[in-house]
């Protein structure tokens, strides 16, 4: 996530910007590591299972590595998930863009838009992060740790505030 005050459009000061993406911990060359050294040992023990006459797991061992490149390929896919907030003195904008599929843009005025974040005091956890706005809610950051919901709670509040303290 980053966040920065610049021009938008040229037309009105951005009071905050943000775009919010998944972290990964696994790079792209860490996972075609962990890919060849999965399929090296997953064909040395199914070959020490052919050995013994057991031939039938060797196909388990592919199956194995074959769900496991499916996973994080999909995970890798859903890393592509991106969200950017925008707040201007007369609107806030939210992009979310998905994989394969075109953008979603929504427009809110940032005078009635209120920050709503559940906390959970006894198990030291956040709920969702929602943009409330008369009567209907807009999710963001679904995939952030509690701790960056917070931390984007807390910007989005203060940008906020400086929009409505400045009118």
């Amino acid at each position: 996530m980053h966040a920065d005050v610049a021009a938008f459009d040229g037309r009105e000061p951005l009071r905050f910007s943000a775009i919010i993406t998944p972290h990964r911990s696994l790079s792209l060359n860490g996972f075609r590591w962990l890919m060849l050294v999965l399929v090296a040992v997953s064909i040395l023990v199914g070959l020490g299972f052919i050995l013994v006459g057991a031939w039938p797991v060797f196909g388990f061992f592919g199956l194995d590595v074959a769900l496991l490149y499916w996973a994080f390929r999909r995970n890798y896919r859903d890393a592509e998930i991106s969200e950017q907030v925008e707040i201007t003195d007369s609107s806030l904008v939210v992009r979310k863009q998905f994989p394969r599929q075109p953008p979603r843009e929504w427009r809110l005025i940032p005078y009635w838009v209120r920050v709503e974040l559940v906390e959970d005091e006894e198990l030291e956890t956040c709920g969702p992060l929602w943009l409330v706005s008369h009567g209907k809610r807009l999710e963001i950051g679904s995939f952030l740790s509690p701790d960056e919901r917070r931390d984007l709670a807390g910007a989005l509040r203060r940008a906020l505030q400086a929009g409505r303290a400045s009118r």
